[in-house]
C-alpha cells in the first residue's frame, strides 16, 4: 500500500512523498518525490514516464550497489551493453524519525533482490519559502555500510558505457514535454554541462499545464558531477559515480546534503545565481 506524506511551505503542498509506491521490481521500488510543484502550482516532475518507467519523480537511488541495481531498467555491463538481468534490488522505508508539515526524517534500508542489506540510510527532506515565487527543497542523507564489507557505487559510465553517462545518485526526472535547456554559472548546454562540477546547475522546462519553470541545484559532495539530459529526456542527478567507482568503506557513512529551488518562470542566469546563493 502507498503511504504518502506531503512537505508543505506555508499552508500550500509542494511536494508529496511516496514512502512505499506500489512499484515492479523492475521499476527500482524506492521512496521519491511527485509530484513537485512551483507555489503557482505547475508541476515539475514526472511519474511512470513512457521512456524509462523507472525515472519516477526525485529520488535518491543508485544503479550498481555492490552488484545490485536500485535503479531500475536494464543493468549494463562491459562484456553485453543493457540486458534485463535478475539483480534488482530495493530501498525500504523501515521507521519514522520526523513526519511534520515543513520536514520529513526516516531511516531505511537499501537491500539486494534477496533481501540482504546493502546500506542503512537516515534521510530528511525539509521545503522553505525562498520569495514569492521560489522555494527551497532540502535533501540530507547519510549511507552507513554493514561493519563487515565495503560497498561500492558504481554506474553504467564506471561498469564501461561511453558518452558521459555516470548516472546514479540525487535524481530528477523533470516535468515536460517543451524544451529544456541547462546551464551553469560558467557553460550552458547538456553536453558542456553533463560531468561538470559547478557549484550550481539550472534547469528550465515548462510544466504540463504550459507554464515555465526553473529549477536550480546545488550541493555536489567530494567527487560527485552533475549528469544531465535535456535532449533524450528531461533530467538532472547528482552522480556519486560518474567516473570511477565510489567506496563506502565497511562501517564508515558517507553523507550529503543537496538543494533543489524550485521557481515559476524562466530565469536567467543572474537570477539562478541570486537562488542559488540564498
Amino acid at each position: 500500500m502507498t503511504v504518502d506524506a506531503w512537505l508543505h511551505v506555508g499552508d500550500a503542498p509542494v511536494a508529496r512523498y511516496l514512502v512505499d509506491p506500489p512499484l515492479q521490481p523492475r521499476d527500482g521500488p524506492r521512496p521519491y518525490l511527485h509530484p513537485v510543484r512551483t507555489l503557482a502550482g505547475t508541476v515539475v516532475t514526472d511519474e511512470l514516464p513512457a521512456d524509462h518507467r523507472w525515472h519516477n519523480g526525485a529520488s535518491l537511488t543508485v544503479p550498481d550497489v555492490n552488484g545490485s541495481n536500485l535503479w531500475g531498467g536494464r543493468t549494463y555491463r562491459r562484456a553485453d551493453g543493457y540486458q534485463w538481468r535478475d539483480d534488482h534490488g530495493r530501498i525500504v522505508h523501515t521507521g519514522w524519525a520526523a513526519r511534520e508539515p515543513h520536514r520529513l526524517a526516516h531511516r531505511l534500508e537499501w537491500r539486494d533482490r534477496d533481501g540482504g542489506v546493502l546500506l542503512i540510510e537516515r534521510r530528511e527532506l525539509a521545503a522553505c519559502a525562498l520569495t514569492a515565487t521560489a522555494w527551497a527543497l532540502d535533501l540530507a542523507y547519510t549511507l552507513t555500510a554493514p561493519e563487515d564489507r565495503d560497498v561500492t557505487l558504481g554506474s553504467p559510465a564506471t561498469n564501461g558505457r561511453p558518452g558521459g553517462a555516470g548516472y546514479g545518485g540525487f535524481f530528477w526526472r523533470a516535468a515536460g514535454p517543451g524544451p529544456a535547456h541547462t546551464f551553469t554559472p560558467a557553460t550552458e548546454g547538456e553536453e558542456a554541462v553533463n560531468g561538470s562540477a559547478e557549484p550550481w546547475l539550472a534547469f528550465t522546462g515548462t510544466g504540463p499545464d504550459g507554464s515555465a519553470y526553473t529549477l536550480v541545484f546545488a550541493g555536489l559532495g567530494d567527487g560527485d558531477r552533475w549528469f544531465v539530459r535535456t535532449s533524450m529526456y528531461p533530467g538532472i542527478c547528482v552522480a556519486f559515480a560518474f567516473e570511477r567507482p565510489r567506496v563506502v568503506a565497511a562501517g564508515t557513512t558517507r553523507a550529503g546534503r543537496h538543494r533543489v529551488v524550485v521557481a515559476d518562470g524562466r530565469l536567467d542566469r543572474a537570477a539562478a545565481a541570486e537562488l542559488a546563493a540564498a
